[in-house]
């Protein structure tokens, strides 16, 4: 697993005009090829009458997968800047769409490399953009004088809970940032007087949305 990396968790709209000219981005999170012409498709479908509709995608953790189009727009004016965009960002697995609905005056090179990159970080804007980072599923079982203890530890860590079963004593998963996990398994144990039984589960990618901590 990678230390770190950009996504985008949801997509967003965003739209700029030029010259009259109306620039419409819109961002979408992708994990295949497949799932880029499904929306490409869906793109063409909804702005049926537009005169373009260009794009770039950046797929894989280490941004394996970069493509773009023009999609009849001069070469190098509108897919290469919205690329330019996901990697000066450093997103991977985001698709990015522009359509262009043209208002009747020519821009120029110069001035559609602009109105593509500035539309594409528009929809960047009003997208949720977010770093993943290794986590680990971290089993905890404790009796009931423990519970309080551990719940302050996790509390005061931001730490979420996924699920918490209550018989004769109490068993919690819980979710825990790869390079926190050491320090939260000795704040445990010390809090506990060695008592609670913790066990590493399943790797995953973690990410704060909505001020919590979520998998993804």
């Amino acid at each position: 697993m990678l230390p770190e990396y950009k996504t985008v968790y949801r997509g967003g709209e965003g739209e700029i005009t030029e010259k009259k000219s109306r620039f419409i981005a819109n961002v979408a999170p992708v994990a295949s090829e497949e799932e880029v012409l499904e929306l490409l498709e869906a793109a063409r479908k909804k702005y049926w009458d537009a005169r373009h509709n260009c794009f770039a995608y950046v797929i894989g953790e280490r941004g394996e997968l970069k493509r773009f189009s023009d999609d009849g727009e001069p070469n190098g004016t509108a897919g290469k800047p919205i690329l330019e965009v996901l990697t000066g960002e450093g997103l991977s697995n985001t698709l990015i769409v522009v359509t262009r609905y043209f208002g009747g005056t020519l821009l120029g090179t110069g001035g559609l490399v602009r109105a593509y990159g500035a539309a594409a970080k528009a929809g960047l804007a009003a997208s949720v953009v977010i770093s993943k980072f290794p986590g680990l599923k971290l089993h905890i079982t404790t009796d009931y004088t423990g519970l309080g203890k551990i719940q302050y530890i996790l509390g005061q860590r931001g730490l979420t809970v996924l699920d918490t079963v209550y018989t004769d004593k109490v068993e919690m998963v819980v979710l825990t940032p790869q390079k926190e996990t050491d320090a939260v398994k000795a704040e445990i144990t010390e809090g506990t007087n060695g008592q609670a039984v913790l066990e590493e589960g399943d790797s995953c990618y973690l990410a704060e949305i909505d001020g919590k901590m979520q998998m993804v």
